[in-house]
């Protein structure tokens, strides 16, 4: 937990490691250069490293965290992300979007990354960089996500000229992690939540009513103890992935509860995917270029 005098826990960069800090300082480095920032927030522990950073780079006065929100963030992400930004002390906005208004979001092909991305950052421009004096803005992307080919959501922020200081010092998941860690984020172990429109099969279009029952459904499995699930939308069918550790429970002690939690989410069958958890596994088979 971070502590309440609006900075990280003393001595954190004491606990990192050479090369972490001087990727640290290449962060501070590049938010020092703008006047004011805005930064992406989704309540994931990359975004919360960037705005903790750039905190520390700027102050608190000097950074504006933003949350974009619709059918398509857990209500759970949004909470973290206010609490988050709580802790940091830093000023908050929320930035309603319309991602499910637009045709190539809603058709669900590989590129739906790019038209939700593409939909928040043209809110941000419209809405919020002048009301706010932001000179810039950027988002969590880290070294990792640069080398994968189901990540569209890029191109929309080099389009609209969005910094990604994470990526560019050269910080991947596991350093994130472990700055995170030092920092005393209150989320830096928690596990990676994609957007809810990612359990949908693409050219299986999303829906607000899709939308809604994988969100019910991944909120009543993560109640029953198992922190990392994804709920896949198949129609009727809902196949939940878990860490590869977590399914003898699944398919043991906990079956029967599982079974009656996804059941009451609003799906008539439901299955325990025997591969374990799959990133990527939809768009990946479909992306042969970035």
């Amino acid at each position: 937990m971070v502590v309440p005098d609006r900075t990280p826990v003393e001595g954190w960069r004491d606990a990192l490691d050479d090369g972490d800090r001087r990727m640290v300082a290449e962060v501070l480095g590049e938010v020092r250069g703008v006047d004011r920032l805005g930064v992406a927030l989704s309540g994931g522990v990359d975004s919360s490293v960037l705005l903790a950073l750039a905190a520390v780079g700027l102050g608190c006065d000097r950074v504006l965290a933003l949350v974009g929100t619709s059918a398509s963030l857990a209500a759970e992400e949004r909470e973290l992300a206010h609490r988050v930004a709580a802790d940091l002390g830093v000023g908050i906005v929320e930035i309603a979007t319309a991602e499910l208004d637009r045709p190539d979001y809603r058709a669900n092909g590989p590129d739906r990354c790019y038209a939700c991305r593409d939909t928040f950052f043209t809110a941000v421009d419209a809405t919020v960089t002048a009301r706010h004096g932001l000179t810039a803005v950027a988002y969590g992307e880290n070294l990792d996500d640069t080398r994968r080919l189901d990540r569209p959501g890029a191109r929309a922020a080099t389009e609209h000229g969005v910094l990604r200081p994470l990526a560019t010092a050269g910080l991947d998941k596991a350093a994130v992690r472990r700055i995170a860690r030092a920092m005393g984020l209150r989320n830096a172990d928690k596990p990676a939540a994609p957007c809810l429109a990612s359990r949908i099969p693409h050219f299986d279009p999303v829906t607000e009513d899709k939308l809604s029952a994988v969100e019910r459904a991944e909120r009543a499995v993560r109640a029953l103890g198992f922190d990392d699930v994804r709920v896949r939308h198949h129609g009727e069918v809902a196949r939940i992935e878990l860490p590869e550790d977590a399914l003898p429970a699944a398919l043991g002690a906990a079956r029967a509860a599982l079974l009656a939690a996804v059941r009451e989410a609003g799906f008539r069958f439901v299955t325990v995917d025997l591969a374990g958890l799959q990133s990527g596994a939809f768009t990946l088979p479909l992306v042969s270029v970035r």
